[in-house]
């Protein structure tokens, strides 16, 4: 696995769907962008995903690759090799990051997100998530809090990276 993101960021959203990807993240997008050369524009692919993502998942270039390739090596005309085609490859959208540091998150995304002002981005290890803020307080912060919940006052979440079953 290249770099991991690390971070969490609210920005704006301007009238023309451009971001501003969080300073933190660009020198992952251009070091896991095998053609990214200083003074070109990084790329990366965004992945939106049928009615019930609430959320955009950003991929740098070797990890979509890393996909592609996982998904290729399913057998050609299978039902699981066309879904995942349909969902990593169809439903995304390939992009850069100008010079500044932006994206343009077209009106398609804004609306499925139901984004205006603002856009909550999240580390999720080798990619990113863009959210609505507001749907992220109230479903993936709620979702970590309730499993948090579950374990008693002194845990240390560091523990179950030793479980084999992870928990």
């Amino acid at each position: 696995m290249g770099r991991v993101f690390r971070g969490e960021s609210t920005v704006k959203v301007d009238a023309k769907g451009r971001v501003s990807i969080p300073a933190l993240f660009r020198p992952v997008i251009q070091e896991c962008d095998p053609s990214w050369t200083a003074g070109k524009q990084p790329e990366l692919v965004i992945v939106y995903g049928d009615h019930r993502r609430d959320f955009l998942e950003c991929y740098t270039i070797e990890t979509i690759q890393e996909v592609d390739e996982k998904i290729a090596r399913l057998p050609r005309g299978s039902k699981q090799r066309r879904l995942l085609e349909h969902m990593f490859q169809g439903q995304s959208l390939p992009t850069s990051v100008d010079e500044t540091g932006r994206i343009v998150l077209p009106a398609k995304l804004r609306k499925k997100l139901d984004l205006e002002d603002e856009a909550f981005f999240i580390a999720a290890g080798d990619t990113f998530q863009i959210w609505k803020p507001e749907t992220y307080q109230a479903k993936r912060l709620t979702d970590v809090t309730e499993w948090l919940d579950e374990f008693p006052e002194d845990f240390d979440p560091l523990t179950l990276l030793d479980a084999p079953d992870g928990g």
